[in-house]
């Protein structure tokens, strides 16, 4: 039924073999810089090639400062952290992301709200945001105090799905109006632009993953994205086991983790920053040609991005009639060796989250039945 399309990616990819969804692309400095590092002796948490890569990162999105981490999961508990989310808590953010989402306000004791996406970006939408929150919430104080729970709701993450931006600056101004602190979850957005700005500059923190599938990759990694000073310093003091400075002793004034990124994984991700660009540009291509292959098809339609939007096009994604559909689809593709994923189980769905508040969430719920990702790895030949 999908041998159509089946052809397309394996003609795309010039390849009858297993095609996955989205692999590393390694072809710059990576092995002379990781050969640098080894030589230096500094394979672990100090190195060049770690200060080297926070300052790159912080000067491609235009952040002030950018703080380099383990992983995007471990980024996103320091940011929650940051912003003084605790046991008792309340963080909204919407139920179609990747689990580390949530899972890192499980971290902090506090409890996940789920808003709805909008269709079209795929990320939190602003209009449900500002409905819940008129709806269920008063201003106390500067806080914003859930008439249900009398719980605070500290901080909101909304996330850029699949590296498409969300209407983040709308989203920025409701959360200053009910003092709620917005982290962006960019996990997957390098690259991606709203209005000219870079995705995870437009709250007061946001956070980026550089895990194997990502756009750009050290195997792991993360970074955390500010303007504030002083949350910049904190984040690296905290990361690094809270360990105060000092040229022999081992003292720590505060409970830390070992969050702090290897200059291993840094000398890989330096490597990785200069072909950036030509990286962006063959994924803006593949999804131009998934854009003219999809517009003669009657079944699904190729998620383009948003308005206001540059998009990485990091994963590219097709959205169909029904679920049925989809998941013929999705059988026939990976048996046929060309891999194709369906978005996440809702988190509201998930066992540890069944039981957390959240508002009407037909969009999310409309999008879990019929979106699929297909080949998105960068093509070149």
């Amino acid at each position: 039924m999908f041998e159509n399309v089946i052809n397309f990616i394996q003609n795309t990819y010039q390849t009858t073999g297993f095609i996955p969804l989205h692999e590393p692309c390694f072809v710059g400095n990576e092995k002379k810089y990781l050969n640098e590092c080894i030589d230096s002796t500094y394979v672990s948490s100090i190195g060049k090639f770690v200060d080297e890569f926070e300052e790159k990162i912080a000067s491609y999105t235009g952040a002030k400062y950018a703080v380099a981490t383990s992983n995007g999961t471990s980024a996103l508990h320091i940011a929650l952290l940051l912003a003084n989310v605790g046991e008792n808590d309340e963080v909204i953010t919407q139920p179609l992301t990747f689990v580390a989402t949530c899972n890192v306000i499980s971290y902090c004791r506090a409890q996940p709200i789920f808003v709805d996406v909008d269709r079209d970006t795929m990320g939190l939408s602003p209009i449900a945001l500002r409905n819940y929150l008129e709806k269920n919430t008063i201003i106390q104080n500067q806080k914003c105090i859930n008439n249900a729970t009398g719980k605070i709701i500290k901080a909101c993450i909304p996330m850029h799905t699949f590296g498409h931006p969300c209407r983040v600056d709308e989203i920025k101004d409701i959360c200053d109006k009910y003092h709620i602190y917005l982290i962006e979850d960019a996990a997957e957005s390098l690259g991606s632009f709203y209005k000219g700005k870079h995705t995870g500059t437009f709250g007061q923190m946001g956070v980026m993953s550089f895990n194997g599938n990502k756009i750009i990759t050290a195997g792991g990694g993360g970074c955390i994205l500010t303007d504030d000073e002083s949350l910049a310093k904190k984040a690296k003091h905290l990361t690094t086991t809270a360990k105060a400075p000092h040229r022999w002793e081992y003292n720590h004034n505060m409970i830390g983790y070992n969050y702090r990124m290897p200059n291993l994984n840094a000398a890989l991700l330096v490597a990785q920053l200069e072909s950036l660009e030509i990286f962006l540009l063959k994924k803006r291509e593949l999804a131009a040609a998934y854009t003219d292959f999809f517009n003669y098809t009657t079944t699904h339609s190729f998620v383009k991005e948003p308005i206001d939007s540059q998009s990485n096009y990091w994963l590219n994604a097709i959205i169909f009639k029904d679920k049925k559909q989809r998941d013929l689809f999705l059988d026939e593709t990976n048996s046929e060796g060309v891999m194709t994923r369906p978005t996440w189980v809702l988190m509201n769905k998930l066992p540890m989250f069944k039981n957390a508040q959240h508002g009407d969430l037909t969009n999310s719920e409309w999008l879990e039945q019929r979106v699929v990702n297909i080949p998105s790895s960068v093509v070149i030949t």
